[in-house]
């Protein structure tokens, strides 16, 4: 085969070990070899490269995402295309996936934000659904630290720009601060869209002799290695070429075209080109139909001159969609596409031949057996070695506070950057946008409503890295656990869930280790609380100078909310209400927020979970709130009750009175789970404490601007007013004050 101009001959890529620095290792350079019976060129080593990536064939998290529940009755499309698909009855379905876009914006944050809102946007709309909602997980150093507030800023900017110009509505997330982000800032995005069952695509390249086209905008040398750059610990000489730029405005045109082409009978399959571009979607869609592909790269569009195969194949340019259509239709669907102003050109075929052929100038330059590319990469079964600092934890004495001043201890917590309010950050997204969100940012989960109908969806991400760091079974149980609270105590069903698995280098025994727990973890939740896992990305080597992030499994949910009269917020409504707490409180402080206040650090035991009474409590209190007799919800968190109670009258002028049984820094701070705060109209307390048999009676809303606290041996009394101050302006005056 040809050589392109200074690129390395077989020999000198074998001599030099060329492939090395591609990210293949020795022995995976010898499995290419066996394959293909020659040497690869530059060209086909690229291909590699990418496609064996973690970031593409998840290599060593493979066994472990074969251990998750996929399948379930609303199960209409599980992990393995663009995005996951739950029916919601009525015809209609709810197509949603997270994925994470943490390297790229290390490095550039503007851009690295911004295209992995693009990149999930396509994801989803590739399956045919419309977008409705936005959501992130975002997590960052000390937001002391310039560099980290620099990040902070200029990610979130990133995230609003892209989202608030095309138009989709960025309705909820999370945001937590800790010292392990500092140089690695993760940023997970997920969008949720609608679609109908008629309308559902897939990514395959079916039919012989059937057209493969190139749709979008032109190709660039934006983004090349972008994957393997993703499957890497980060370094100071991060190769910033690996990081895309979006166009937000351009994906507009891209996502209504591509939503008029669904309908159309010609389309066969449809998939983005997302990590590595042209090589994943050309190969993955022959791969999934039993096919192969010929494609002629002159015909690619191109927005720099003399691309080179290599680049065009591995380059990462957004808003780029590889369709098959059926043969002699292609003037149907390039029509479509010049009425958006848009490229939409024939690059190639499907053929018998299982192999991506790629032709350049008259030559073949490259031709590879799909199937090695897209599904036969290998898979490493890891060493795994439960980690010291684990088994210390495990035999820790409990710890408990000391809380001398309840007013000031709460004004703390409320301050920390983690629990204080996000306004800052969500002001700056547009949350209103296409006029369906019912319950905007700041209450336990965005709720979006379907229109037309009497539906609504209520949407979260979470995880408490913490807990996961203490113990990543237990952990990974209560991030699963925490999400479908919050989307019940919207007044949902929990549908099912996406993730996005960051961690470090999974070729530590002791990081393998964390990632099996975490994901048992989530399994177990996921099979107690019927809420299949069916779609998500796993984004390893979230590492820099060998310093690991906290184990952090971000879980996005859907839920249900059948009629929109169930939509309940966490605020309390009115004086006279009831206060009760579902659950008793324990001495629950490993990974606390009090702890990490108080002694900088998490240790000892995560706080315990039982699955049956989660399942139980949850099943109890959505049907409270079905049967109307719930003014209000909000799940126990970070912080405990004491934090649960300040942010329920926040913002509403009202107070409370409650009367706690115990000692007032167990039942104010602990985080034991399965918790919810809730408030109940007089006259429905009898009806709602049939239904909820573990809800605690603690005492009544007031029309007082204060928060009485009694225990057997202490009346605290607390100033919400201050505490909202404290709360509301953390955040907004770490982003003021000068560096």
């Amino acid at each position: 085969m040809p050589l392109t101009h200074l690129e390395p001959s077989p020999e000198q890529i074998e001599q030099d070990k060329v492939y090395r620095k591609m990210g293949l290792s020795e022995k995976e350079y010898e499995n290419v070899k066996n394959i293909l019976g020659r040497r690869p060129n530059y060209t086909e080593t690229g291909l590699f490269s990418v496609m064996w990536s973690e970031h593409c064939s998840y290599k060593t998290s493979k066994p472990v995402l074969k251990t998750f529940p996929t399948k379930g009755k609303q199960v209409l499309q599980g992990p393995g295309e663009g995005a996951g698909i739950v029916d919601i009855g009525d015809g209609q379905a709810v197509a949603f996936k997270i994925e994470s876009h943490n390297h790229p914006s290390a490095v550039e944050p503007y851009q690295g934000a911004a295209t992995g809102v693009g990149g999930i946007i396509r994801d989803v709309f590739s399956m045919g659904a419309r977008p409705i909602a936005m959501l992130n997980s975002l997590r960052f150093g000390d937001p002391s630290i310039p560099r980290v507030k620099y990040l902070f800023e200029q990610i979130v900017a990133g995230i609003a720009g892209y989202g608030n110009c095309i138009g989709i509505p960025t309705v909820g997330g999370e945001i937590a601060f800790d010292p392990c982000y500092n140089e690695n800032p993760l940023v997970n995005a997920m969008c949720v869209g609608l679609i109908n069952h008629e309308d559902i695509q897939v990514g395959q390249a079916r039919g012989l002799g059937n057209t493969v086209m190139y749709v979008g905008a032109t190709t660039g040398r934006d983004g090349i290695h972008g994957a393997t750059f993703a499957s890497e610990e980060l370094t100071e000489d991060a190769e910033r070429s690996a990081v895309q730029v979006g166009d937000p405005f351009m994906e507009k045109l891209l996502l209504e075209a591509c939503l008029e082409l669904i309908k159309h009978d010609a389309l066969v399959g449809i998939q983005d080109m997302g990590a590595a571009g042209l090589v994943s979607s050309s190969s993955e869609m022959a791969s999934k139909a039993g096919m192969g592909i010929h494609m002629n790269l002159d015909d690619i569009p191109q927005r720099e001159t003399n691309m080179t195969p290599y680049e065009m194949m591995l380059s990462e340019s957004q808003e780029r969609m590889l369709i098959v259509v059926k043969k002699g239709r292609e003037d149907e669907i390039t029509a479509i596409f010049e009425k958006w102003g848009l490229h939409a050109v024939t690059v190639g075929e499907v053929i018998e031949e299982k192999v991506l052929r790629l032709e350049h100038k008259g030559e073949i330059v490259a031709e590879v057996p799909v199937d090695a590319l897209a599904e036969d990469a290998p898979v490493y079964h890891m060493p795994s070695e439960e980690p010291a600092k684990y088994r210390e934890n495990q035999t820790m004495a409990p710890w408990k506070p000391q809380v001398d001043n309840i007013q000031e201890t709460l004004t703390k917590l409320v301050s920390l950057p983690t629990i204080a309010s996000k306004e800052w950050v969500y002001r700056q997204y547009d949350h209103m946008v296409q006029t369906n969100t019912v319950v905007a940012p700041g209450s336990d989960a965005a709720v979006v409503r379907i229109r037309g109908t009497r539906k609504a969806l209520a949407m979260t991400t979470d995880c408490n890295a913490k807990y996961l760091a203490l113990d990543p079974l237990v952990g990974g149980q209560i991030a699963v656990s925490e999400a479908a609270r919050n989307i019940v105590c919207s007044g949902g069903l929990p549908l099912a869930i996406t993730d996005c698995l960051n961690f470090g280098n999974p070729e530590k025994p002791e990081v393998f280790w964390e990632i099996e727990q975490a994901a048992k973890g989530m399994s177990d939740a996921c099979l107690s609380l019927n809420t299949p896992v069916i779609s998500g990305n796993v984004s390893l080597y979230n590492e820099t100078n060998k310093h690991a992030i906290d184990p952090t499994p971000v879980v996005g949910m859907v839920g249900l909310i059948k009629d929109i009269d169930h939509v309940t917020t966490s605020e309390f409504k009115q004086a006279g209400d009831a206060i009760y707490v579902i659950g008793k409180a324990d001495g629950s402080f490993g990974g606390s927020a009090i702890q990490l206040l108080q002694e900088g650090n998490a240790f000892g035991k995560a706080p315990a979970l039982d699955l049956a009474i989660e399942e139980q409590r949850q099943a109890q209190l959505l049907e409270a709130i079905q049967s109307g007799y719930v003014q209000s919800a909000h799940d126990l968190s970070d912080g405990g009750l004491g934090v649960a109670l300040a942010e329920s009258v926040f913002g509403t002028g009202l107070g409370a009175e409650v009367e706690l049984a115990n000692d007032l820094a167990i039942e104010l701070f602990s985080e034991t789970q399965s918790r919810f705060l809730v408030s109940v109209t007089e006259e429905n307390r009898e009806a709602f404490e049939a239904i909820v048999n573990d809800a605690i009676f603690l005492g009544h809303v007031t029309d007082k601007q204060s928060i009485q606290f009694s225990s057997k041996n202490d009346v605290v009394t607390v100033n919400p007013v201050e505490l909202e101050k404290a709360w509301k302006g953390a955040l907004t005056c770490f982003m003021k004050t000068e560096n």
